[in-house]
């Protein structure tokens, strides 16, 4: 392993390698590229949609919807917003938003219409290009509600008091657009190759391109605002890190609107040419195994939920999953047990781990596809390429190995900054340029990170410090449960009390006290959960990342806690 990759003095400080190059280019530079080296093999593939393109009708595609949004007056700068499930269009504009230099912002699918509000209005949106519906949600009616101009304007005309800067609206499909909207066939025009190199000849790597929202966990959402050479470097080393080549076809279940989705997995497969397998517009797990099977994917993308519903299925043993071997589990904590039976029964021996946040791109360690099976079922991995990570104490100084602390990350991966908020930027990035992550982490010798929790899940129970990945570990490895989540409430006597939610495995029937057991005889008393309550499903956000402020908010209200410290009476069951 490179020295540059270990930790720097005893202290857990790294530094990724440099041998290669950070790529120096714009989106569509890196896909123009592609397309003169692959142009007739197959790019992407929309199971649920018919649609299967080469590289070269690909990029055809996109420059007819770069067209229509010139044609539409969309300049360099401009935003744009997109709220869909993973359809073609949202590939498109992906792409096409990049070739022009507008800046595209994601939209969460399972936005209501405050949150889509918030949204557009912050990034300050100027065409809104949208599904008409998914599962529960209409959208149509939701940004009619919005915006009720829509029934009296002319498309691309809007004027609407909640949305002042939101002025076209194109809706996906092929039935006729609502009032005041329009199809988005109208927004592909004749594209005119020499006005879309001029335009794209005019940006350059570090243009804003793309702005995420975060989750919104501690306060109202915030725009992380990311540039081509962000975006295009990060899915470069994510999936060098896989050797990827033209000869691999990746299957993305994830969403599209994610980091996970449209830099690790779309731009990582242009930055190879391999090609994009999208099995439907939402997760199912059947539909996924299906496309791995039937188009004889090499890889697969999914967080932990994910891979736990697709081993669960009664028809498991049905598919061809002989072709994969490598891929990536991220976006929530990975249990060893899962992360076993991923390498055993999908033979996906070349698994990596990869741990990031929007706010870097979002990759900063990933582990190897010949990491040791111990390294790369208990850690994150290794620093990425070009990416600097520390572990701090309280203080902001580096704590040495082997010590719990705050990881902080710093080099090409740090946005630019949260869109329109300085204040919250100077808040997140310091004066050094270290994007503090809020995770805490430890560090071993040979560099390999392991996170340990967040600073703001941590419980404290009666002055002990207590992490709910660690007790996570413990439930994931008992034999009947097939997801577990550990989460504090508030307890007068103790401060706060463990509780956890857990999911049995199909046709397993654990009790409370046979779990509440089975913790005492793996941890200390005071980390045994105190309420235990068997769930068939838990809260989860649309990437598949546990919802544990829904969790405690619902056992509360089941407890009554009203006062706050109601449960302290029975902390003693735990064994406290």
């Amino acid at each position: 392993m490179p020295l540059s990759r270990r930790p720097e003095n005893g202290l857990s400080h790294v530094r990724g390698d440099t041998d290669s190059p950070l790529l120096d280019v714009t989106i569509p530079k890196l896909l123009a590229d592609t397309v003169a080296r692959f142009a007739p093999r197959e790019a992407v593939v929309f199971r649920a949609h018919g649609i299967r393109w080469t590289w070269e009708a690909f990029a055809a595609e996109v420059d007819r919807v770069a067209a229509g949004l010139l044609a539409a007056g969309i300049a360099p700068g401009d935003r744009v917003g997109i709220w869909s499930p993973n359809r073609p269009e949202w590939l498109l504009i992906q792409f096409a938003t990049a070739r022009v230099g507008a800046i595209m912002v994601c939209l969460n699918p399972a936005y209501r219409a405050r949150e889509v509000e918030f949204a557009l209005n912050a990034a300050g949106c100027r065409l809104l290009v949208m599904a008409r519906r998914f599962r529960q949600s209409d959208y149509v009616a939701m940004l009619e509600e919005l915006a009720p101009e829509l029934a009296q304007a002319a498309p691309g005309a809007l004027r609407a008091a909640r949305l002042p800067e939101l002025r076209d609206v194109v809706v996906t499909g092929d039935d006729p657009a609502p009032a005041g909207m329009r199809r988005f066939s109208t927004l592909q025009a004749q594209a005119d190759r020499g006005t879309l190199d001029r335009v794209s000849a005019g940006l350059t790597p570090d243009d804003p391109i793309n702005i995420q929202f975060t989750s919104g966990t501690t306060g109202a959402p915030k725009g992380a605002c990311l540039t081509h050479r962000n975006i295009v470097n990060n899915a470069h080393f994510t999936t060098a890190t896989m050797a990827f080549t033209e000869a691999d076809s990746l299957c993305i279940p994830v969403p599209f609107y994610h980091c996970f989705g449209m830099v690790m997995g779309t731009l990582g497969c242009v930055t190879k040419g391999a090609r994009m397998v999208i099995p439907g517009e939402g997760f199912d797990p059947a539909e996924t195994l299906a496309a791995v099977s039937e188009e004889g994917c090499t890889a697969l993308y999914g967080v932990p939920t994910m891979f736990v519903a697709e081993l669960g299925l009664p028809e498991f043993a049905d598919y061809d999953l002989g072709r994969l071997r490598t891929g990536i589990m991220a976006g929530a904590p990975c249990p060893i047990e899962v992360m076993k039976k991923v390498q055993g029964r999908m033979n996906m021996t070349g698994i990596t781990i990869a741990y990031g946040m929007t706010e870097t791109s979002p990759v900063s360690f990933q582990s190897n596809m010949d990491d040791p099976l111990e390294q790369r079922v208990s850690s994150v991995g290794r620093v990425h390429p070009h990416v600097e990570c520390r572990i701090a104490d309280p203080e902001g100084r580096t704590v040495p190995v082997g010590t719990q602390g705050e990881l902080m990350t710093r080099g090409y991966s740090v946005m630019q900054g949260y869109w329109g908020l300085p204040d919250r930027t100077a808040e997140a990035i310091d004066a050094e340029g270290w994007m503090h992550t809020g995770d805490l982490a430890v560090m071993d010798g040979e560099g390999y990170c392991r996170i340990t929790g967040r600073l703001k899940d941590m419980i404290l129970r009666g002055g002990e410090n207590i992490y709910p990945k660690e007790l996570e570990d413990v439930l994931f490895a008992h034999p009947a449960l097939a997801q577990a989540q550990v989460f504090g409430i508030p307890d007068d006597r103790l401060g706060e009390v463990v509780c956890a939610y857990v999911v049995p495995h199909p046709g397993a029937a654990p009790s409370e006290d046979e779990i509440r057991a089975f913790c005492r005889a793996e941890m200390a008393h005071f980390k045994v959960p105190l309420h235990i309550r068997l769930r068939e499903s838990l809260p989860m956000t649309v990437t598949g990342k546990p919802q544990k402020f829904v969790m405690r908010a619902e056992l509360m209200v089941e407890l009554g806690l009203t006062d706050p410290g109601a449960c302290g009476a029975n902390a003693a069951e735990a064994g406290g």
